[in-house]
This record gives C-alpha cells, sequence and structure tokens, in this order.
C-alpha cells in the first residue's frame, strides 16, 4: 500500500471518529442491580419472618435458645 493509499485510509478514519467527539454514552450503573425477581424474594423472606416472629411471641411461644 502506499503511503498517499494508507493517510486517505487514516484520514477517513479520523474523519468518522470527529462526528463522534463529544457523545458520551450513558454509563450502565443507571440499570437496575438487583432484578425484580430477586427484590420479590428477599421482600417475601423478610417480611415472612417479621410475621412469623410476631405471631410467635403472641402465642407464646419460647423464644429460640442461644
Amino acid at each position: 500500500m502506499s503511503g498517499k493509499q494508507r493517510m486517505r485510509l487514516v484520514n477517513e478514519e479520523h474523519s468518522k471518529k470527529i462526528t463522534q467527539r463529544g457523545n458520551v454514552s450513558k454509563p450502565k450503573s443507571d440499570e437496575r442491580s438487583v432484578g425484580p425477581w430477586l427484590l420479590g424474594l428477599f421482600i417475601f423472606v423478610v417480611c415472612g419472618s417479621a410475621i412469623f416472629q410476631i405471631v410467635q411471641s403472641v402465642w407464646g411461644a419460647p423464644g429460640p435458645l442461644i
């Protein structure tokens, strides 16, 4: 490849990149890190545990032995 052809190719590549200058892609941190199923499972376990503990204390069952 001669020097002029290579220079022309480099100039074309550079001109394509100039039009993209200043356009920053959005970061991926805007997406949710936890899926809806996992969040639902977590809420179910936490709330279910709290309700179970309240019912257990109302009925007078002894607590866990430590």
